[in-house]
């Protein structure tokens, strides 16, 4: 074997194949190709390697497209690209793999693209992208304007009408459609609900604003021109795309447009690990996708997991192998010591609580850090219980899926004053900014923003507006600040630093915790100065901002270890040495809420499989056999009783290790104790105190 494919051997025979699929064909592209990557598989290793062999072979990085899931996920993918590369190319490879400039998430080569062809797409190129909070605010604007909130009967909240809206757009679904399959409650304002998003797009586009879901939507429809289609297709001969089981309907008719005969296309990812509907995702992307080209995608099966020992592999096996529909593929690995997963009944959460706190603490004795230990759940509310008897164990956990970064108030009045400054037309930005000066309300800020729109010079209108009342020496501070900001003469990032220093004196009058606060604007200051421009910075931290803030429980400071729970969509694509799942009963996995059709029966099962195959060594299946749920209904919260959960019916049972947790049968001995004939009368004695 020649030296430049040394880097090969280290792959197994199915990664090879994928990695080396129509290798020849650089220029050109090769014909589609799907990679079917279990869990544990080395999915992100073999499209490293394909990416890299491609380069190898004498493909321009330059004209490779790789799309992922988040922006560190590519940009691990591109250092792995490097270090395999660099076993052929040497210190070339620095060089090839610097030109894999198109390497990021759908929405960020969407908003790239886009500022590309703003001007053939009828786009200003200075637009700016609002979250989902800010997208939230202006469908609320638009509410008040036709005058929806105050209907007779109760009209879809801001919130509901967005997740209504992102689903259509997303889905490529009708409106009456997207109504009648997710949100029935709202069949009734179909008409009013068109006219409102109507007004959103319209007021989007005054304001120069794309939302989210206007990356991919736009992208789309300038990729359904054909002469657009061809232009941009023609930039990229090879098209990666990683996690395609969670991808939705637009961003699959983006690639099919792109790549109509599949030519460059391949796609990686799990039938078996699709579990976002609820981000409007679709498996039948990934279950279609070979039937969509003539010839078919070839198909490619990773099955070897080097992640979890053999019986637990044969457990999430015989799970998976329930489903309706998938692409046949058992996992096998040579790890074949380990004892089977356990089923482990308990009489309610208090016990599952304890259980788990004991085998965790069991665990840490032999020699399993914390942080190699996780306890996973169906919703965030599952792991209460857990977290009191943690806390009262004095053991130090981290958890995961709650709010991000960009949630918290001070980053979002951070990043509004910049927003204003980059498009002084972008009005939720302006309202929230205005509204951070004292003596400026509501009106006021509505009066101003007003006297800046449709204008030559919006910021010399600001300059020229009358102080607002009661705002005194606040409001040239701001108007002096503004001007410089816009004017650019700082440069990036010392302009950030000169909005914090601004911002700082008005977060000391807002919030009691400002130091903690202050500590994040800090960090955010840092983060600022990885990137060349204000609009860099903007767009790209909106579209994939860091995931914890001094608002909610962060890494522990004074403790080096401590224990992982997260939900299991969380947990996607991580691993640890034990797991715990807990509530595997009806009710909570499936979700009462996600049982009502077979499609969100079948997300159920794969969100099951996949807490079950992030275990290397230790896994346990919690079965308490009364939970507590909240009712939205007159009966109020209450106790339920549990069965074990559907996804594990009698015949697969014997891959688990079944256990009744000895506790629990000594307190329900203790309470038939209690239910013996009175020893003491207690009663009589009372009454005898006053005799």
């Amino acid at each position: 074997m020649s030296v430049a494919a040394a880097y090969l051997t280290k792959l197994n025979p199915e990664q090879r194949r994928a990695v080396e699929h129509g290798a020849a064909s650089t220029e050109a592209g090769c014909g589609p190709l799907l990679v079917i990557a279990g869990a544990g598989s080395g999915k992100t290793n073999t499209l490293a390697h394909r990416v890299a062999h491609l380069i190898v072979g004498g493909a321009d990085p330059r004209r490779i497209m790789l799309l992922t899931f988040s922006r560190r996920a590519a940009a691990e993918m591109t250092r792995r690209v490097e270090r395999i590369a660099a076993e052929a190319l040497g210190a070339k490879a620095g060089v090839m793999t610097d030109a894999l400039t198109w390497a990021g998430t759908f929405h960020g080569i969407g908003a790239r693209i886009l500022r590309d062809h703003a001007g053939e797409i009828g786009l200003d190129p200075g637009f700016t992208i609002h979250d989902r909070e800010d997208s939230a605010d202006l469908v609320n604007l638009c509410r008040h304007e036709l005058g929806f909130s105050k209907t007779e009967t109760r009209f879809p909240t801001k919130g509901t009408c967005l997740a209504i809206y992102s689903r259509a757009v997303n889905a490529e679904m009708a409106l009456e459609e997207v109504l009648r399959a997710a949100f029935p409650w709202c069949m009734a304002w179909t008409a009013e609900l068109r006219a409102l998003f109507a007004a959103y797009v319209e007021a989007k586009q005054r304001h120069n604003v794309l939302d989210y879901d206007d990356l991919l939507l736009y992208w789309a429809q300038m990729v359904a021109e054909p002469a657009l289609a061809a232009e941009l297709s023609g930039r990229f001969d090879h098209i990666l795309v990683d996690e395609y089981q969670d991808t939705n309907r637009l961003q699959s008719s983006i690639l099919i447009a792109l790549k109509p005969a599949g030519r460059g296309l391949t796609v990686v990812g799990d039938d078996a690990q699709s579990i976002y509907a609820f981000r409007a995702a679709t498996v039948r992307n990934i279950l279609d996708f070979p039937g969509q080209f003539d010839p078919p995608a070839e198909i490619v099966t990773l099955d070897r997991n080097y992640r979890s020992t053999q019986p637990i592999l044969a457990a999430a096996n015989a799970v998976i192998g329930e489903a309706a529909e998938r692409f046949t593929k058992n996992l096998w690995t040579e790890r074949t010591s380990g004892e089977p997963p356990g089923l482990v009944t308990v009489r309610d959460e208090i016990d599952q609580a304890r259980y788990v706190a004991d085998r965790i603490l069991e665990n840490r004795e032999t020699g399993t850090a914390l942080k190699a230990q996780a306890v996973l759940f169906r919703t965030s509310h599952h792991s209460g219980p857990l977290e009191v008897e943690l806390v009262r164990r004095n053991i130090p956990f981290v958890k995961f899926g709650g709010l991000k970064f960009l949630d918290a108030a001070h980053v979002k009045d951070m990043l509004a004053l910049l927003r204003f400054v980059q498009n002084p037309r972008d009005r939720v930005a302006g309202f929230r900014v205005l509204q951070l000066i004292p003596g400026v309300g509501g009106s006021s800020a509505a009066r101003l923003i007003d006297q800046m729109t449709g204008v030559r010079d919006p910021f010399g209108a600001l300059a020229e507006a009358a102080a607002p009342p009661r705002s005194g020496d606040d409001w040239p501070a701001f108007v002096d600040l503004a001007l410089a900001l816009r004017s650019g003469r700082a440069g990036w990032p010392a302009e950030f630093g000169a909005a914090r220093l601004w911002y700082e004196p008005h977060l000391e009058r807002m919030h009691e915790d400002a130091s903690v606060r202050r500590a994040d604007l800090l960090q955010l200051e840092q983060i600022a100065g990885g990137y060349p421009s204000r609009e860099r910075f903007l767009t790209e931290l909106t579209l994939d901002p860091p995931d914890a803030t001094s608002d909610q429980a962060g890494m522990p400071l004074l403790d080096e270890d401590y224990l992982i729970l997260s939900t299991i969509h969380s947990a996607k694509g991580q691993e640890w040495k034990s797991v715990f799942v807990l509530n595997a009963v009806d009710g909570c996995i499936p979700s009462d809420l996600g049982a009502g059709t077979s499609s969100e029966i079948e997300e159920e099962r794969r969100l099951l499989y996949v807490a079950m195959t992030r275990a290397k060594d230790d896994l346990h299946l919690m079965v308490p056999q009364r939970f507590f749920t909240h009712q939205q209904s007159s009966t109020g919260d209450r106790h339920v009783y549990a069965q074990r959960t559907r996804f594990i019916p009698p015949s697969v049972l014997k891959n688990f290790q079944l256990t009744t947790w000895p506790i629990a049968a000594q307190q329900a001995n203790a309470g038939r104790a209690a239910a013996q004939p009175v020893k003491v009368d207690i009663a009589q004695r009372m009454r005898g105190m006053w005799r």
